[in-house]
């Protein structure tokens, strides 16, 4: 795989279990990109390695007066800066493949995840979480899988080189083929320290994380109400926990690197001392001494990798345990399905709490706690409310899956119950672009952006796009900022109004689609909605008069279960729970109104009482 290649078609199937299988899966699918990075790494540090055994043999050279062996020793000198600098070049190009590989699979994986899980995700994930394993976390991970092949090669050239040195001149070779393991593992012992306050490091920037993207997802409300000084001291607060978390860990690394320089220098000094002896005694030639210095000098060089792909692992290894818990995160249903692909028509009906929702008719639900009239606008679309998702035993029923025209949603591929079934909540997201690629989504064709847009009365948001549009005269071309941020809500819930009614499904579930628009705008977009909807199944959570006045049906949904079916001014005046919802009724109301009503059926017989003994006394007179 190459960088041009990216993204890939299928990132595969990743193995979530742990942060270490997760690194495993992530190295193993990109062996061959591996194997390339440890054949030039080898002939990288193999090059660099040989050098000392040219110094040494052009200095014995020189001692021996050997014009010859001087020649062929440049000559090989040559081939090994040659050797240095194609391995070092190439080396380069395919760590970085490798890293820039690993990261990309990892986004894929992240983003097919997110997909999936839809808005389930962030009841289960903090948003902060999410951002942060699929920016800083991604690196990381990317960094120790294409440092695994560099601290291969480097293991390797390390063993070579004992081996030879040991050959070599077996005297100062043992005191080499000795030390250097113990400079190998000399850390290890501070390594699990490190990576505590690594991991606490990266906690605490993934709360401080979570924290900045609370507060500027709501930045404006918290103006509204003074608060936002109060949320930019907890990030502040939040911000100096991070650094000292990072103070501490780069202390650890601090104490670690020296480590790493002061046991080298030691074992040169060691080498060294034994090598002069042994020059005095006459036992070894001056250019053995300065080949073996100098190969000792040289192993700090890939001995540095040690340190390096300790660190990595320190620092990926939570990244990678946060990513296998993001990815490892099922929905309650078979997004492959039990049943071929196909979009079924029919009533739509929830067997949990008995709502049905007739084929081709305007059906509105109230339901007095918006949080589970959220969860039941998402099992209408077959989204598992998140309750139910990890399966366990109370969840019960509520794994009982929505069944449309008789089938179950549930069976179906995950793409046929989403183009049959849309549902929009109460908080839809605007990407950023322009406005014709907003409303470029998957649709039927039968209705037109024109009269989608006219349906949702986005007329004034046409107008506001193109007068701030300097270079477009076209407001189907003016840009729509991220998450539609220039706009105001009541205008970003009409254009997200508008693309649900462009995709036109077989059913459309609306979760207050209306409730940051004024009172005429809404009256209009009820009789735009129902105009454009004609003989499609519509579904629209709300408990607003105006929208449950223009509805066919209207249900009553109260503690998890249908209590009333009616239409708008029926229940109203028949249904109190039902009057306490739509019209905000409090109890003391509710129980005035109930008087009030009773008196006035007392004050009519009293008087129908009195009527007839008028009548009474008329006949007997006659």
């Amino acid at each position: 795989m190459q960088i041009q290649d990216l993204p890939y078609p299928d990132p595969g199937v990743p193995d979530a279990r742990s942060g270490p299988r997760f690194l495993w899966w992530l190295g193993r699918n990109q062996l061959g990109g591996q194997l390339k990075a440890l054949a030039w790494g080898l002939l990288h540090f193999l090059a660099v390695s040989a050098l000392p055994f040219c110094v040494g043999l052009a200095v014995q050279s020189v001692v021996d007066g050997s014009g010859t062996r001087l020649a062929l020793t440049g000559a090989l000198m040559v081939v090994c800066g040659a050797g240095i600098a194609v391995g070092e070049l190439m080396l380069h190009r395919t760590a970085v493949t490798n890293w820039i590989t690993a990261a990309a699979r990892v986004q894929q994986l992240l983003a097919r995840r997110t997909a999936l899980l839809g808005s389930a995700l962030t009841r289960r994930v903090a948003a902060g979480e999410v951002v942060a394993v699929s920016t800083g976390d991604v690196e990381k991970i990317g960094w120790f899988v294409e440092g695994v092949s560099r601290f291969s090669a480097a293991a390797v050239t390390v063993v070579v080189v004992c081996v030879a040195l040991v050959v070599y001149q077996p005297a100062l070779g043992v005191i080499v083929a000795v030390g250097v393991p113990v400079l190998a593992v000399a850390v290890l012992p501070l390594l699990p320290r490190a990576t505590r306050r690594a991991d606490f490091q990266r906690e605490k920037a993934g709360r401080a994380t979570e924290l900045a993207a609370d507060t500027v997802a709501g930045l404006r409300v918290l103006r509204g109400i003074g608060g936002e000084e109060l949320f930019l001291d907890r990030y502040r607060r939040a911000s100096q926990e991070v650094r000292r978390a990072a103070v501490r860990s780069a202390r650890m690394w601090s104490v670690i690197s020296a480590i790493q320089v002061l046991l080298p220098g030691l074992l040169m000094i060691a080498v060294v001392w034994r090598g002069v002896e042994l020059a005095r005694d006459g036992r070894i030639e001056v250019g053995e001494l300065v080949t073996v210095y100098s190969a000792v000098m040289l192993l700090t060089y890939p001995l540095r990798h040690f340190e390096e792909i300790a660190m990595a692992y320190s620092f990926s290894r939570p990244s990678a345990r946060r990513a296998a818990r993001v990815l490892s995160l099922e929905r309650a249903i078979d997004s492959g399905g039990s049943r071929a692909p196909e979009v079924p028509g029919g009533d739509l009906y929830d067997p949990v709490t008995g709502l049905l929702a007739p084929a081709g008719r305007f059906t509105a639900v109230v339901c007095g706690d918006p949080d589970a009239a959220g969860l039941l606008a998402e099992r209408l679309g077959g989204h598992p409310s998140g309750h139910g998702d990890e399966g366990d035993a109370e969840a019960g029923p509520k794994n009982t899956s929505v069944v449309l025209g008789g089938v179950p949603l549930d069976e179906l591929p995950l793409e046929s119950a989403r183009t049959a079934v849309l549902v929009q909540d109460k908080d839809p997201v605007l990407l950023s672009g322009t406005l014709r690629e907003l409303l470029d989504v998957p649709a039927s064709g039968l209705v037109s952006a024109e009269a989608a847009l006219s349906a949702a009365q986005c007329g004034d948001v046409l107008d506001a796009l193109a007068q701030g549009s300097l270079d477009t005269r076209d407001p189907m071309d003016a840009r729509v900022t991220e998450r539609g941020r220039s706009l105001s809500g009541g205008q970003r819930q009409r254009l997200a109004l508008a693309r649900s009614l462009i995709t036109d499904p077989e059913v459309l579930v609306l979760d207050e689609p209306t409730s940051a628009v004024d009172s005429h705008t809404e009256a209009r977009i009820a009789d735009g909605v129902r105009s454009l909807r004609t003989g499609r199944t519509t579904v629209v959570f709300t408990s607003s008069p105006l929208l449950l006045d223009h509805a066919d049906r209207v249900v009553l949904v109260h503690e998890g279960e249908v209590v009333a079916v009616g239409v708008h001014r029926e229940l109203v005046h028949d249904e109190p729970r039902y009057r306490a919802v739509v019209t905000r009724e409090t109890e003391e109301e509710a129980a005035a109104g109930t008087a009030n009503r009773t008196a006035l059926v007392a004050v009519t017989a009293d008087d129908e009482a009195v009527l007839d003994g008028v009548l009474e006394e008329i006949e007997e007179t006659a």
